[in-house]
């Protein structure tokens, strides 16, 4: 056996296990939750009526034609899904946008700094992560509550004269989730930045190019996959985000996570969860896509 053959098997399993990995770990549960998302309602343990079971052999095959698609139709025919969907949707896009303007100059800050600071900065991103993510938000509650410490400073400098209603508030609720996913906007887009040629802005400022100049024209471009990573990252759970909603956002209009929840755990029917999860990964499919064709353009115009 040559040896070419003998490091071309690890190669293909290496390419074979992201493949593997998707199957096991998100196809095969995915199945799961459209089969429930076809069931219907009952008063049972587990709580719905499957329509098909493949353990009945070619009688499943059979049961197809019977598969019921009403759990979809109340989510269009029902505002407080749509309702649900759309407030989620637009939590994402502005949390996003935040997390962007907010995120990139101190991904541009770090990727300027001297090569010994970067790993410091770089560590201080991250050390969040070492607590639980309940108990930061939780800490959030104590700082934002009537005589939290927030209110403190704010009536120590004089700024309120009364405190501040803060907690059950969607402002409380965009400082979590800007506090929360800062990490993930900050790290792609670090990553991207510290790999850029410097030679191309002095060659931008040879020009005449202005720093301005030279930061739209060649750093903000040279950064979009860095921006897409980091957007995705935040976007696609901010979307389904449960957590920081139920705990500092007021009860007036859900996110779909929280739409999850109340129809898993409270109303315990399954299939309409289902459906809503089905309907949310469908929503998001649209964004992958995109960005996807987009870096392979990339890549294509790179080559």
């Amino acid at each position: 056996m040559s040896a070419r053959r003998i490091f071309a098997r690890p190669a293909r399993l290496a390419a074979i296990a992201p493949y593997l990995w998707m199957v096991l770990f998100f196809l095969v549960p995915f199945g799961f939750v459209l089969k429930i998302s076809l069931s219907q309602t009952a008063i049972a343990q587990p709580p719905y009526t499957p329509v098909f079971d493949f353990t009945e052999g070619r009688a499943a095959l059979a049961a197809f034609a019977q598969l019921s698609f009403d759990n979809f139709k109340l989510l269009i025919s029902d505002n407080l899904y749509i309702l649900s969907y759309l407030r989620s949707l637009v939590v994402a896009v502005t949390s996003t946008l935040i997390l962007l303007l907010i995120g990139y100059p101190i991904a541009y800050g770090m990727a300027r700094l001297p090569q010994r600071w970067q790993a410091v900065a770089m560590m201080l991103v991250i050390v969040p992560f070492w607590t639980s993510f309940l108990i930061r938000i939780y800490a959030w509650i104590n700082i934002l509550q009537h005589d939290g410490l927030l209110n403190q400073i704010l009536l120590a400098l004089h700024i309120v004269s009364a405190p501040v209603v803060w907690l059950s508030t969607d402002s409380a609720m965009y400082l979590g989730i800007v506090y929360s996913y800062l990490p993930f906007m900050i790290l792609p887009l670090y990553a991207t930045l510290s790999k850029m040629d410097a030679s191309l802005l002095e060659a931008a400022g040879d020009l005449g190019a202005s720093p301005l100049q030279a930061f739209w024209l060649v750093t903000f471009p040279l950064s979009l996959p860095g921006v897409g990573a980091g957007a995705l990252l935040c976007f696609i759970p901010i979307v389904g985000e449960f957590v920081i909603p139920d705990l500092l956002a007021g009860s007036n209009s859900l996110m779909i996570g929280q739409t999850l929840w109340l129809e898993f755990f409270t109303n315990k029917d399954w299939p309409v969860a289902s459906a809503a999860a089905v309907a949310l990964l469908l929503l998001l499919v649209p964004p992958l896509v995109l960005y996807d064709r987009l870096q392979r353009r990339q890549l294509e115009a790179g080559g």
